[in-house]
């Protein structure tokens, strides 16, 4: 217990990485460290409150909102609002960008993006989801409501990102810029404990995660990658194992912590993906990096792609840097006119 250091002692020890921030950064982290808890207590009783399942309505990506959805969204936008750092955020479940128009948000320096419960539709099953957030510096001046330009960043300009998984154990991890750090959350005391110090992912793997029931309608490219992956070729541990759950934030912390590479492409109902770029890809992105790996839509760099629309699809190929590169051969060497 002597070495053991807290989320909270963690973010305090690490301020002086950002001497504009004068603390503001660290206590918007707590905000999501306390909404993190509290979702994560109503997600472990899941099978005992009417709180599966859907509500009947859908987002505005045409999804069925579930009901932990909802949950999570008003608890992490309750807990942003609550302090003085955050002047709007935009969320998955949220048609435009929410304005907090409280007179201690006014002076707010900061925006977040945020997937409140990504995968919640496999609650329902028992399996692992997750809460996947962005933090950017307004570009608006304080004091003035935020605009739309707060929200539609590159991912380049983020100030941290991170996610929490809900599962066998709680974990948040997050970055600042200065290196990944993930942290489970230990009931007993009510605390996210340092556990994983220094991410970093190895620069090759053996996992491939992707939705192989839609092949079909996958481009060219990725057909060949995926067999590429399945050939028998031990001397470079080729066949790759495929490893997919359909919840992003538990695919992509296997493929961290292991080595491996996620990919959501177009497909030909989905020409542009599905997964959101601005509080999916960008974040997730800006994790990868840190932690030593890639983060592409197939041709370019997800973080300097400039957004234009507040719920914006991207395809999405993240994981162990040279496996990125891989994929990225392939689509270049078959690209369909």
């Amino acid at each position: 217990m002597s070495g053991m250091r807290t989320l909270g002692e963690f973010i305090v020890e690490k301020q002086t990485d950002f001497p504009h921030a004068s603390g503001d950064l660290s206590s918007l982290l707590a905000s999501i460290r306390l909404a993190a808890k509290i979702v994560n207590r109503e997600i472990n009783k899941a099978g005992l409150a009417d709180i599966t399942g859907a509500v009947g309505t859908e987002n505005v990506q045409g999804e069925a909102q579930q009901k932990l959805d909802l949950y999570a969204n008003d608890k992490f936008k309750a807990a942003l609002e609550a302090r003085d750092q955050v002047c709007g955020v935009a969320s998955e479940e949220e048609d435009e960008a929410v304005a907090f128009n409280k007179d201690l948000n006014k002076n707010a320096k900061y925006v977040v993006l945020m997937d409140p419960l990504d995968g919640s539709s496999n609650i329902d099953v028992n399996v692992s989801v997750g809460t996947i957030f962005s933090i950017y510096r307004r570009v608006s001046p304080i004091g003035t409501p935020p605009t739309q330009e707060d929200f539609l960043q590159p991912g380049n300009k983020q100030v941290a990102a991170g996610y929490v998984v809900y599962g066998s154990s709680t974990m948040l991890v997050y970055t600042t810029g200065n290196g990944v750090n993930g942290f489970t959350y230990d009931p007993s005391i009510g605390s996210f404990c340092l556990s994983h110090e220094n991410m970093l992912i190895p620069k090759d793997g053996q996992i491939y995660s992707i939705n192989e029931g839609n092949y079909i309608r996958f481009p060219l490219g990725v057909k060949k990658y995926i067999k590429y992956c399945q050939e028998d070729q031990p001397q470079d541990n080729r066949p790759y194992t495929s490893r997919y759950i359909g919840s992003l934030v538990s695919d992509f912390h296997r493929n961290l912590l292991k080595g491996g590479i996620y990919l959501y492409p177009s497909t030909q109902s989905h020409p542009k993906g599905k997964l959101r770029l601005l509080y999916e890809c960008n974040p997730m992105a800006f994790i990868m990096e840190q932690a030593g790996g890639s983060a592409s839509d197939g041709v370019n760099r997800i973080l300097d792609l400039k957004p234009t629309e507040l719920h914006e699809r991207v395809p999405f190929f993240v994981g162990s840097k040279n496996m990125v590169s891989k994929v990225e051969e392939f689509l270049e060497l078959n690209r369909e006119d």
